[in-house]
């Protein structure tokens, strides 16, 4: 549900230009894009919260992962001036026609245990198609009818900070932009073990404990803008991906 830029700190000192940068730079100069997704909340059946979380992140690494956007594909021009500029994401819901219309745009839906979400093409700023366009930002949340099991520590985890209440479209994009952190740290055979397996990954709420400990142990950290919802400079979502973890003293 965020449109926020976000600031990953693997070091204390954010690297100069980031596409995460809170501070104004050159990629603010650059012309805007931002990556769409839609996630389906029927009336009657709307997808739990976890889930939805999950699904949205594999969505994101689903379209970096896709070869339309690498090369001379489709949308490699659209994913690189998007990742060019500031890194945003928006997460928008539909129910019914509004989502056979979404389904109907150039996209890729991924599907969960019981969500799916719709990644498009980045598309400018001010240029959304308009069946995206009309669909609402605001009504994401949802719930977790159990409380999730405990991650599998040997898969991928991006955790949540404890302190913040987030709503789910909110979470669902901070949990996109550390998957996209964590794809990015990741060698190419790394990247192409992840894709291959599925991108297998958990969503999880930290341990208050162990937050401090997970946003200063040099994993990528997420920082939100703070233009919606919550504190600027705020961490969201640490990316614990296993090869990172190794890659670490």
């Amino acid at each position: 549900m965020s449109n926020d830029p976000t600031t990953p700190v693997p070091a204390p000192v954010p690297a100069p230009d980031s596409p995460f940068r809170p501070e104004p730079g050159d990629r603010d100069l650059a012309p805007q894009f931002v990556l769409p997704l839609v996630v389906r909340i029927e009336r009657a059946a709307p997808p739990s919260r976890t889930d939805a979380l999950e699904t949205a992140a594999r969505a994101v690494l689903v379209m970096l992962g896709d070869e339309r956007s690498t090369g001379d594909g489709a949308w490699a021009r659209a994913v690189r001036d998007w990742q060019d500029a500031r890194i945003r994401k928006v997460v928008r819901r539909a129910r019914g026609a509004e989502w056979r219309r979404a389904e109907a745009l150039p996209g890729i839906t991924v599907t969960g245990k019981n969500a799916e979400v719709r990644v498009f093409p980045p598309v400018p700023l001010d240029g959304w198609p308009k069946d995206l366009a009309r669909l609402q930002v605001s009504g994401t949340d949802l719930d977790d009818p159990e409380p999730p099991v405990d991650a599998d520590p040997t898969a991928p985890v991006l955790w949540l900070n404890p302190d913040l209440d987030m709503s789910a479209g909110k979470a669902m994009a901070q949990a996109g932009h550390g998957a996209q952190l964590a794809w990015w740290e990741l060698s190419d055979a790394e990247r192409t073990a992840w894709r291959d397996a599925g991108f297998p990954l958990s969503v999880r709420t930290a341990d208050p404990a162990r937050w401090t400990g997970l946003t200063t142990g040099g994993l990528p950290v997420v920082r939100d803008a703070g233009f919606t919802e919550i504190a600027p400079g705020s961490c969201t979502v640490v990316a614990d991906h296993p090869a990172l973890r190794r890659a670490r003293p």
